[in-house]
């Protein structure tokens, strides 16, 4: 497989791609290939979204026990719809 080594990066620039590989979970080396697939339109069309990822974890276990059991109704099946 290839090795590309980049030089004459700034510290700025640096910088904005670690913080940007630690937001997204990822490797500094998994980011810039990802960035440069996008940049050459080679990039998967997959969307991450992540507008909902401050309530994960969020629900106390009061919370938990009170969302399943309003939504436990969704769990029946109603046997003569599927005859």
């Amino acid at each position: 497989m290839p090795v590309l080594t980049l030089r004459g990066m700034d510290a700025p620039l640096a910088s904005a791609l670690r913080e940007e590989a630690q937001r997204r979970g990822l490797s500094m080396n998994a980011l810039v290939l990802e960035l440069v697939r996008q940049g050459l339109g080679l990039a998967e069309r997959r969307r991450r979204h992540h507008d909902l990822d401050t309530l994960a974890g969020t629900w106390s276990s009061n919370e938990v026990a009170e969302f399943l059991q309003n939504t436990s109704d969704f769990e029946t099946i109603e046997e003569s719809l599927w005859r």
